[in-house]
């Protein structure tokens, strides 16, 4: 009974007003730097050979590029939200880090301690081991921003002065490996993410071949978008039409 009550009585410190007014001071900055770069952005886009309205442009498709990635946040931090707490998860996984990370973070954590995570065993001290836990975790990803983000600058001043070209190119091709690496992660998975990736690959092909030769440029902006709710939909009825992950 008493490790009962403690389990049931954590959530009420995961949402504590403390938490609240950190996580809402955390979100707060995010929302400033926002303003400062693209305030500064349309201050010196003119400077990149860039008009206003190409600046407007390359912000709607940021937005739209954004909605897809950011759908796969809620409905992760939805699930994670009767564990862990409101607070804790709008900062941890809605901003920091990546929920598998994070919930073996906790899970690690609270296993130290003989605990399970969301099991009566789950109690305020173990909330708090795990939480630290996965706040150190996400540490680890703004210390080395912070460390390296000076590091590469150098770097690319140094190579801009040896070869122009060559710093033009690699940050394309930085971005293009990225996206390779999670879209061949996910290919042995089964028969659904396949099509779901190759329709994806298709329709965009197709979005952005309509925009060169309609000369409609909103179509590259809702390209990635259009590409995904398409994607959706088609691994939607590949996997009740039999195509799923394999039984284990």
């Amino acid at each position: 009974m008493v490790l009962a009550s403690q389990s049931a009585d954590y959530i009420g410190l995961a949402n504590a007003p403390v938490l609240w007014i950190l996580a809402a001071a955390v979100m707060g900055v995010v929302v400033v730097q926002s303003l400062i770069y693209m305030t500064a952005v349309k201050k010196n886009a003119e400077s990149a050979g860039m008009t206003q309205q190409e600046v407007k442009s390359a912000f709607r498709a940021g937005g739209v590029a954004a909605i897809g990635p950011s759908l796969s946040v809620v409905l992760v931090a939805i699930a994670l939200l009767p564990l862990f707490g409101t607070p804790p998860v709008v900062v941890r996984v809605g901003l920091i880090g990546s929920a598998a990370t994070e919930v073996a973070s906790a899970s690690i954590a609270a296993g130290t301690m003989g605990s399970s995570l969301g099991d009566e065993t789950f109690t305020r001290g173990v909330f708090i081991v795990a939480l630290m836990a996965m706040s150190l975790s996400g540490a680890g990803w703004m210390i080395s921003t912070l460390i390296l983000t000076p590091v590469f600058k150098h770097s690319s001043h140094k190579l801009e002065k040896v070869n122009p070209a060559l710093m033009s190119i690699i940050p394309g091709a930085a971005l293009l490996a990225a996206f390779a690496a999670l879209t061949f992660r996910e290919l042995p998975k089964s028969p659904t993410h396949v099509i779901a990736i190759l329709v994806s690959a298709v329709v965009m092909t197709i979005c952005l071949f309509l925009a060169k030769t309609l000369k409609q440029p909103w179509l590259k902006e809702w390209g990635l978008g259009i590409s995904l709710l398409v994607g959706l939909i088609a691994s939607y009825f590949a996997h009740y039409a039999g195509l799923g992950a394999p039984e284990a």
